[in-house]
């Protein structure tokens, strides 16, 4: 029985000297000598760098280029036209026509031409001077298309698209940046969390090595050693896992990392993050309904809803314009080759622009049942309504969701002072057991779970830390001001 336990003490020595120097080697880089990798560090290589940002940047090219598209529809055009007719060696006529014409914003559209006509078998109403004719006029809907027209309709909603696009982007990234800061506050609690368990491990090695010697001092009894030993091999287990949840982390933040030329880049030990208990969990300065208050004006999920109402409004004026009859008069001024106000002896020239020399016409049409453009109002209206809907439940969403975290954000205040004076208690009976079996009245097994209550503790508010950190993200996330 003697040499058993002889046996069992070298072995237990020997292992106690393994594991002693084993994971000195596989630690993680101290605190102290890696450099400090801050939130705010990490989102600014987010927002420059990330595909993502830089695809929703892309939403801003793409509203200027629509812009450009729909103005495209008030550029003036040239034009030409050249009509010819010859048929057994006699010439029928020749008529030619070449412009321009410019549509302005108030559905006003101008026009300058110049017409050249000949031909023995020309139309009488096509008999012109023999140097032509100048022509200056312009056309006005005095009905349908006075107040908005399909070109001003497009231009509003190209205007409406750019602030579409905006809220999208900040959208996108907003919700970016949650999924980021979960991330990097994952990967701050796995590296306290690791601290935690190497400075548990170191003290179990410490205690074994002083248990060992009592022990060949013929004060401590052999079982002593082998309950220490046990501890040691479970710390090194605990150590093990926090190592790869600490690695693993480490991927999930790269994840987000990105340099120039769409680089991924992968975070190693010489940063870190911050120690958690040097900073303190605080709430916001502004209450749940003030900061609501404050996003229901900036909010990107909505400003989408309310601009999209503002286009569905463009499309329900328009739809009410088509009910208006059609009515559109045009009014040409005519020359004398390029003389507008010639004289034809009497005296009478600029008389004659106005009351002789011109040519005007007036269109008219109107559908008799309407039922294509009524049918298009109400759809439109429809719409309208919808989205008044959808509008209201996502303000109610996002006010619950920011009363929601603000509340969890409290709770999570509460539960870390109590978690404080957790861990302050728990270390008070860690140091009373140890006085205790100094003076040979309490056992090591005690001293074990006293300290493993206490790392437990520790733990458990290395989490809570953790999680209010994130439920923080989470609160300007919720009130969209994470891609503001």
């Amino acid at each position: 029985m003697k040499r058993i336990v002889n046996q069992l003490i070298r072995s237990s020595t020997f292992f106690f000297s393994f594991v002693l120097i084993l994971p000195l080697s596989s630690v993680a880089q101290p605190a102290d000598s890696a450099r400090l990798f801050t939130q705010e560090e990490f989102f600014r290589w987010i927002l420059d760098y990330h595909p993502v940002v830089k695809q929703a940047r892309l939403l801003d090219a793409q509203a200027e280029a629509l812009e450009r598209l729909a103005r495209g529809g008030f550029d003036p055009k040239a034009y030409a036209e050249w009509d010819q007719k010859s048929f057994e060696k006699k010439e029928y006529f020749s008529i030619g026509e070449g412009g321009l014409k410019v549509p302005t914003w108030y559905g006003v559209e101008l026009k300058a031409a110049y017409t050249i006509t000949d031909g023995i078998y020309l139309n009488p109403e096509r008999n012109l001077p023999e140097a032509g004719q100048a022509v200056v006029g312009l056309k006005v809907p005095l009905a349908r298309g006075l107040i908005i027209d399909e070109r001003r309709a497009a231009l509003q909603q190209a205007r409406l698209m750019a602030q579409a696009n905006e809220a999208e982007r900040l959208a996108i990234i907003n919700d970016l940046l949650l999924e980021a800061a979960s991330a990097y506050w994952e990967w701050a609690r796995a590296f306290n969390e690791l601290g935690v368990q190497q400075g548990a491990l170191a003290l179990a090695q410490q205690r074994l090595g002083a248990i060992v010697e009592s022990f060949i001092q013929g004060d401590k009894p052999a079982i002593d050693t082998l309950e220490t030993l046990i501890q040691v091999q479970n710390r090194q287990l605990a150590l093990n896992d926090a190592q790869v949840g600490y690695r693993n982390a480490g991927l999930q933040l790269s994840n987000f990392l990105w340099y120039e030329g769409e680089v991924p880049v992968e975070i190693t030990e010489r940063l870190r993050p911050p120690l958690l208990e040097e900073l303190p969990p605080t709430l916001p300065a502004l209450g749940p309904d003030a900061i609501w208050n404050n996003a229901r004006f900036s909010h990107p999920e909505i400003r989408r809803y309310e601009v999209k109402i503002s286009q569905l409004e463009v499309d329900r004026r328009l739809a009410a314009e088509q009910l208006k009859p059609g009515l559109d008069v045009e009014y040409n001024f005519l020359s004398n080759g390029n003389d507008f106000i010639y004289d034809t002896g009497d005296g009478s020239g600029f008389n004659n622009l106005v009351t002789q020399n011109y040519k005007w016409g007036l269109r008219f049409d109107f559908p008799l049942l309407l039922r294509k453009e009524r049918g298009k109002l109400e759809l439109s209206k429809l719409k309208i309504q919808d989205a008044e809907l959808g509008l209201q439940q996502k303000r109610i969403e996002i006010a619950n969701k920011i009363g929601a975290y603000f509340n969890e954000l409290q709770n999570l205040l509460r539960q870390i002072r109590l978690t404080e004076d957790n861990v302050g208690n728990y270390q008070a009976l860690l140091n009373a057991e140890i006085q205790k079996f100094n003076l040979g009245e309490s056992s090591i097994f005690l001293i074990n779970s006293r300290e493993q209550k206490l790392i437990d503790a520790q733990l458990k508010l290395l989490e809570l830390r953790g999680k209010f950190f994130k439920n923080r993200m989470g609160l300007e996330w919720a009130a969209g001001q994470l891609g503001g």
